[in-house]
């Protein structure tokens, strides 16, 4: 048993059915970013923008991992594109966002990912610069699982910086 409180595994999420018997499993996308942007705003007080957003990073690559190995793990061995297309259904499915290719080049470990309708930012107003660090690392975390190999994501374009997709640069590192 491990000595930390928050340690991560699938067994914190819980037995939902059981837990919200009447509600189930879902929640209004607003509770959802009232509580990612309250944990930012202290996260940024406390230690600042750059801390604020590794944290961030650093969060989506675990889930992204521990997303992968819970939805993804048996699509491991499938070709690239079909891969892709059980990513997208189950991101579309569980309301992340619609995740669309528009680069793939599996030799270099080159990628180019938008996601539409993103549950982090669609709809936020413009505030000049990407907010979707969460979502960086989650991705990173599912390229590396899938491949094998480690893995960067970066955003480029973001609903808040005027774009009305969010755009994401993955490269093998």
């Amino acid at each position: 048993m491990s000595s930390r409180t928050y340690e991560f595994s699938w067994d914190i999420i819980g037995d939902i059915q059981e837990g919200r018997p009447n509600l189930g499993d879902k929640v209004n996308i607003v509770l959802y970013r009232l509580m990612q942007y309250t944990f930012r705003d202290i996260a940024e007080q406390r230690y600042g923008k750059e801390v604020c957003d590794l944290l961030f990073y650093e969060a989506g690559y675990l889930a992204g991992k521990f997303f992968f190995e819970q939805y993804l793990k048996e699509f491991k061995d499938l070709p690239l594109n079909n891969f892709v297309a059980e990513l997208q259904r189950i991101l579309k499915e569980l309301g992340v966002g619609i995740l669309r290719v528009e680069k793939a080049e599996p030799e270099t470990g080159e990628f180019v990912l938008t996601v539409s309708e993103d549950l982090d930012c669609s709809g936020l107003p413009d505030l000049g610069i990407e907010v979707c660090n969460y979502d960086e690392g989650f991705i990173a975390g599912l390229f590396e699982k899938f491949t094998g190999k480690s893995f960067k994501a970066k955003e480029v374009d973001c609903w808040c910086t005027g774009d009305r997709t969010c755009r994401f640069e993955v490269n093998q590192t």
